[in-house]
Formats: C-alpha cells, structure tokens, sequence
C-alpha cells in the first residue's frame, strides 16, 4: 500500500504533543477505536478517522467503560520518540515510533475496522 502523509489539525497535534515521551502500557481495540495505555496515568483514544483524545485513566476506564477490557501489553517499546499519520484512500495510519519499536494503528473508514500491531523499528 502506498502511504502518503496526512495533514493533522491543531487538536491532534496538541495530543501528539503531550504523548511524546510516554510509554505504551498496553493496547486494545472496541468498537472501532483503539486505547493505548500510557505510563504517564492517561489512556489515549484513537477514532477511525484519526481523531483522538486523552483521558485520565480512571475518567477513561469509566467513560469508554473499560473495566472489564482486555489489554494487550506491549513488549517494550520504550517511549515514543515520534508520532506520524498517513492516509490512502480510505485508510488512515498511526505510527507510534518507540526507543525499542513502533506500534501501528490502521483503520479503514470504508469498511469500518481498526488493528493495532507491534513492529520493528526498521519497518
């Protein structure tokens, strides 16, 4: 897939900004939207258009009501160093680039999915 880079409005960009540095905890997907913990006490949401949010953990858990969730812990990542957002055609990717990998979120707008998946740092 050929990924082109995605202008970010000033919301997502103050978001990025305050991510930087922190470390995924931990990750899951409901209902079209993915939460990446933070170690920084805030759980961040992402939406299949890229746009997002930051919560404190336990507005979040009650908000998104994410008591019972399922977290994937992320092996290590380290903190993010970058943050990047990418477009092509109906899909959109999040690239968390992390000290010791990256985390990607991809979501299709058409077909209504998102997928959260680790990577090395070199993909």
């Amino acid at each position: 897939m050929s990924w082109s880079v995605a202008e970010t409005n000033t919301h997502q960009d103050h978001v990025i900004a305050h991510v930087i540095g922190a470390t995924p905890l931990a990750h899951f997907v409901r209902d079209e939207t993915a939460f990446v913990m933070l170690d920084i006490g805030f759980i961040w949401n992402i939406y299949l258009d890229m746009q997002m949010g930051l919560l404190p953990e336990r507005a979040a858990i009650g908000e998104f009501e994410l008591v019972n969730a399922v977290w994937s812990q992320n092996s290590s990542v380290g903190p993010i160093e970058s943050v990047e957002v990418f477009e092509a055609g109906d899909e959109r990717r999040l690239e968390l680039n992390c000290e010791s990998g990256k985390l990607l979120i991809e979501t299709s707008l058409k077909d209504r999915w998102t997928r959260i998946e680790s990577a090395p740092i070199d993909s």
